[in-house]
């Protein structure tokens, strides 16, 4: 049998040696067993207190599935929501080129939204955030291809929101969070929370700790459809180990499959709703793994691949943007990891 644990605990201790990261805490598991879980590094700050389970860290886009896709597919699955609605059906006075923008666009970055802009460098206040989305030029015509946009999730987080009268932070903690007993994650995290530093701010010359890191997630006061969830290994043991059973206990399978098909074959990027699907060309997951695998990454060293019929699942949790984001060691050693990981498996 190969031995997951001593190949994660040497993985870790490379990939921290090599400046991929300065933290990380990491699982392999299949469904509801971990094969393998490990931790290195200390946090919030080299020299304080080691990794552990329950040092959160900041999931940026991963947060993107965390929070906003899961608040979408369950909505979606008990008759609130339809992906065929529009912009138009939240924001009557929608410009014309983006009324007829829906959830499936949304969620599948085919909307032709602008990848992301800074809102703190345009607006005064978040409450105009909507507002500046709808009115920014798009890069593409709606449903041509798939263009990675924090814009257009942020805007779906806003319909949300609309839809059930609720800010992202509570529709996630009473739709996904508490459900899936994930009670240790959440947005805007408390200040006695154990929690990995990110970035070095070059504004303050201080690490950014326990404050999310995407500059636009900052603005909307840490609660955005794009970023914002800070979430314990711990948790996303929870979470990886549902959709690896294709929502077992949370999600009708039917929905799952949904949600995991790729709609966007052939183009550049695979994508779902929400998640990226395996398989297209320079993809974070590897090469060397189905082009079923599905899951996404966050930009500060986050990332969580799924194969979903075997259930296998690989979770990686890094600050790799501190004290900078200027590197980019963590890429390859992250597709590494995966292909590795999954030939060991499959060799079983």
């Amino acid at each position: 049998m190969f031995d997951f644990q001593s190949y994660l605990s040497s993985m870790l201790a490379e990939g921290q040696k090599t400046g991929c990261f300065p933290a990380a805490a990491a699982a392999i598991g299949v469904k509801e067993a971990v094969l393998a879980q490990t931790f290195i590094g200390e946090a919030p700050l080299p020299g304080d207190r080691p990794v552990n389970a329950h040092t959160k860290w900041d999931m940026a886009s991963l947060s993107k599935v965390l929070g906003t896709t899961m608040v979408a597919l369950k909505a979606m699955e008990d008759g609130t929501l339809s992906s065929n609605e529009a912009v138009k059906d939240f924001f009557p006075d929608a410009p014309e080129d983006k009324r007829d923008i829906t959830v499936f666009m949304l969620m599948t970055h085919t909307g032709g939204f602008n990848p992301s802009f800074r809102l703190d460098k345009m607006l005064k206040t978040p409450e105009e955030a909507v507002d500046c989305i709808l009115h920014y030029p798009l890069d593409e015509k709606p449903g041509v291809r798939p263009i990675y946009s924090c814009m257009g999730f942020i805007l779906l987080a806003k319909m949300l929101e609309k839809r059930f009268g609720k800010p992202l932070n509570e529709l996630a903690k009473e739709r996904v969070f508490l459900p899936l007993g994930m009670t240790e994650t959440g947005y805007c995290p408390s200040p006695d929370s154990q929690c990995a530093a990110t970035e070095i701010n070059p504004e303050t010359g201080k690490p950014i700790i326990g404050v999310v890191h995407d500059e636009n997630a900052r603005f909307l006061r840490g609660i955005s459809g794009n970023a914002g969830v800070f979430m314990p290994l711990c948790d996303g043991i929870r979470f990886a180990g549902m959709l690896s059973q294709m929502g077992k206990g949370f999600l009708k399978e039917e929905t799952m499959k949904k949600a995991i098909q790729n709609y966007t074959l052939g183009q550049e990027e695979h994508r779902g709703l929400g998640f990226q699907i395996a398989g297209s060309e320079g993809c974070f997951f590897s090469p060397f793994v189905p082009d079923r695998c599905f899951g996404h990454t966050g930009f500060t060293g986050t990332s969580l691949l799924v194969e979903p019929e075997s259930g296998f699942w690989v979770l990686l949790l890094t600050n790799r943007v501190y004290p900078t984001r200027n590197t980019t060691a963590l890429f390859p050693f992250r597709r590494r990891l995966h292909a590795e990981a999954w030939q060991a498996w499959k060799e079983q």
